[in-house]
């Protein structure tokens, strides 16, 4: 930081005191938010990793998982039969399958290494009856039962090879496709997105500068100054409700005119909540910070408290992956609670009333984590 930078806010505290025995009333706390917001705006690093980002990165994702047909599950059919190639012929009919004739060795292989969902061989059916002279053919299905797309496979390919022998529906069906925002990945995706940048901005945004400053001696001078030690913490998480608007709105724009993801719920609701996520995230940012004496130390606290949540906190894929036993754990995680309401106002049309328990949660953090931080700040 320059020293224009580093002067920045004691000036600020100061030049308020001076102006308040001039007669003008100005509180140290408004000066040292528009402080705040002006050393974020004089960073272009900073601006990019709060505002670009988390764009580039729902971009990058959203054209990876974009809505396409699925895929032909790949299967194969062993060579061992002299019907094998009319049996991948039967089977590629499907038009979820592809078959491709190959050698035992080449299936298994192809299975192990999930280049293929499935290995057909065309068998003697045990306990066959017999149409004249020839015996019903027969199939055994080789896969993995813990792969989806195995089990699937198994579906189709025994389908296709029924009705290649003949099998007719006792029932007629038809079919009524249905395809409406809401349900796809992108849609599950820009939630969970603007919980982790909620978390990275207010943690990282407010830890690292705060331990910066400490390390440059200008936390010292600011003792010097006439404010209270919570004037100056809470400067730090309203100068980040300035910016929560427009990082949130951006995120919003770009997916609804990118990727038409909309809210199907309360816009109040879902900025409401997303502005107690950011307080919450503010919260624990300074409580991380309000001890530590070096970037490094800093940086590695961070990293501490943030790896879990990115893990286990279902901003990529759901939470519900996890075992049970560890869910009590993951609820109660304040990027858990974000994403969960942010999903389920966005996507569910939930109302602020049922996510009480996840506002709670982030609520409680906030709380908590702001007086621990007053309690133990350090100044020096």
């Amino acid at each position: 930081m320059a020293e224009t930078d580093r002067n920045l806010v004691t000036d600020a505290v100061a030049g308020s005191a001076q102006e308040s025995k001039s007669g003008k009333r100005s509180h140290p706390l408004v000066e040292l938010t528009l402080a705040r917001i002006r050393e974020f705006v004089r960073q272009p690093e900073a601006v990019f990793w709060v505002f670009g980002f988390p764009l580039l990165l729902a971009f990058a994702l959203g054209i990876a998982f974009r809505d396409t047909a699925p895929e032909k599950l790949p299967v194969a059919v062993e060579s061992v039969s002299a019907n094998a190639h009319e049996t991948a012929v039967a089977v590629s009919r499907s038009a979820a399958l592809q078959a491709k004739v190959m050698s035992p060795a080449e299936a298994a292989q192809a299975l192990r290494t999930g280049r293929v969902a499935l290995v057909v061989r065309s068998t003697a059916a045990a306990g066959a009856t017999n149409t004249g002279n020839e015996s019903s053919p027969g199939f055994e299905y080789r896969f993995d039962p813990a792969r989806p797309d195995s089990r699937i496979a198994r579906l189709a390919v025994d389908d296709a090879l029924q009705r290649a022998a003949g099998r007719k529906d006792a029932a007629t069906t038809r079919e009524q496709t249905f395809v409406e925002p809401g349900a796809r990945y992108i849609d599950f995706l820009v939630p969970g997105l603007i919980g982790l940048n909620l978390m990275g901005s207010g943690m990282w945004g407010l830890g690292f500068v705060l331990v910066q400053a400490r390390t440059q001696k200008l936390l010292k001078r600011l003792a010097a100054t006439p404010m209270k030690r919570w004037h100056f913490l809470l400067s730090f998480m309203l100068s980040r409700l300035v910016f929560l608007v427009l990082e949130v709105a951006a995120i919003l724009a770009f997916a609804y005119f990118v990727f038409n993801v909309r809210i199907h719920g309360s816009l109040l609701s879902f900025m409401l909540i997303s502005l107690i996520g950011s307080l919450a995230f503010a919260g624990i940012g300074l409580l991380i910070a309000a001890r530590p004496r070096t970037i490094e130390g800093v940086s590695g606290l961070m990293n501490l408290v943030m790896l879990p949540m990115w893990l286990l906190s279902g901003s990529f894929f759901s939470a519900s992956r996890f075992p049970d036993f560890l869910q009590p754990l993951i609820k109660v995680l304040p990027l858990t609670a974000l994403n969960d309401t942010l999903r389920a106002t966005m996507n569910d049309g939930a109302s602020l009333g049922t996510n009480a328990a996840g506002v709670a949660i982030l609520s409680a953090w906030g709380l908590v984590s702001f007086v621990v931080a007053l309690k133990i700040f350090r100044w020096q």
